[in-house]
C-alpha cells in the first residue's frame, strides 16, 4: 500500500541521515572550504605594510578658511619632523557632495605600529594637543576610518596639478569585497590612460565594507569625458554589469585640495 511504501522511505531516509555521507544529506548541507588567509591580506600590497587613515570633519561654515590654515601648519610640522612616521597623502575641501566639509588622507609607514607610535607621541605633545582644542571650535562633526590599499591600484603620489578630484565611495554588501577586487583588478585598465586612477583603497577599521577609489582630473568636463570614454573599451561595461549588484550605496565627492595638500 501508499502507507507501507511511505514508511519504507522515511525509514530509509533516516538511514541515510544516520551516516555522514548519506547522500540525502549531501543535498542540503553545504560545505564552506577552510580559508587559509584573511580577506585583507588577499587583496592588499604585498611589498609594503601602508596603514592608512581617512579623516571627514564637517566644519562651521564661518571657520572653514581659518580651520584650512590651522591645519596646514600642523600637517607641515609633522611631514618634516622625521620622529613621527605617518605623512599627509592629500587635503582637500568638498566642492560637491557634503558643503564645508575637509577630508585628509594620511599614510602610515609601517601599520599599525606606526600608527600607534605616531598617537603616542601626539598625546604627549603639548603643542598638538592645544591645536585639537582650538581645530574643535571650529567643528561640527567628525569621523574616520583605516583603511588598506588595493594591490592592484596605484599608490598615491604626489602630482602638481592643478586637478579636482573625486572620490567615489561605494559601500558593498558584506561577503562581496574579494568579488569586487577580482573584477576591479582587470577593470582599472581601461581608466588609466589620462593619468586620472590616484588611489583605491578598503575599509579596515570604523565603517567595514567599504571602498574609496580616488580619481584625478583637470576639470569637470575632463571627467565627463573621461568617463564617457570609458564606455568605448570592450570589457568595461561587463565591470559594471557585474559590480552594480555587490553595491549598498554609493556617493561620489568633487573636491578641491588645499593650498598644502601635496596631490594638487
Amino acid at each position: 500500500s501508499f502507507l507501507f511504501v511511505l514508511i519504507l522511505d522515511t525509514q530509509h531516509i533516516k538511514g541515510c541521515l544516520s551516516g555522514d555521507k548519506g547522500w540525502f544529506r549531501s543535498l542540503f548541507v553545504h560545505k564552506v572550504d577552510a580559508r587559509k588567509d584573511a580577506h585583507s591580506n588577499l587583496l592588499s600590497k604585498k611589498e609594503t605594510s601602508n596603514l592608512y587613515k581617512i579623516q571627514f570633519h564637517n566644519v562651521k561654515p564661518e571657520c572653514l578658511e581659518a580651520y584650512n590654515s590651522l591645519e596646514a601648519e600642523v600637517q607641515n610640522r609633522l611631514h618634516q619632523d622625521q620622529e613621527y612616521p605617518c605623512e599627509v597623502v592629500g587635503s582637500w575641501n568638498t566642492w560637491y557632495g557634503e558643503q564645508d566639509q575637509a577630508v585628509h588622507l594620511w599614510r602610515y609607514r609601517g601599520g599599525y605600529p606606526a600608527l600607534t607610535e605616531c598617537l603616542t607621541k601626539l598625546n604627549n605633545n603639548k603643542e598638538y594637543l592645544e591645536f585639537r582644542k582650538e581645530r574643535a571650535k571650529m567643528l561640527i562633526s567628525r569621523r574616520n576610518q583605516l583603511l588598506l590599499e588595493f594591490s592592484f591600484w596605484n599608490e598615491p603620489l604626489p602630482r602638481a596639478g592643478p586637478c579636482i578630484y573625486e572620490m567615489r565611495t561605494y559601500h558593498l554588501k558584506p561577503g562581496t569585497m574579494i568579488e569586487w577586487g577580482n573584477h576591479w583588478a582587470r577593470a582599472i585598465k581601461y581608466r588609466q590612460e589620462n593619468n586620472e586612477a590616484v588611489g583605491g583603497f578598503f575599509s579596515q577599521i570604523g565603517d567595514l565594507y567599504v571602498v574609496h577609489h580616488l580619481w584625478a582630473y583637470k576639470s569637470l568636463q575632463s571627467r565627463d569625458e573621461t568617463r564617457n570614454s570609458a564606455w568605448l573599451k570592450e570589457g568595461w561595461d561587463s565591470t559594471v554589469y557585474y559590480t552594480v549588484p555587490l553595491i549598498r550605496s554609493m556617493e561620489s565627492r568633487i573636491m578641491i585640495p588645499t593650498k598644502s595638500s601635496p596631490l594638487q
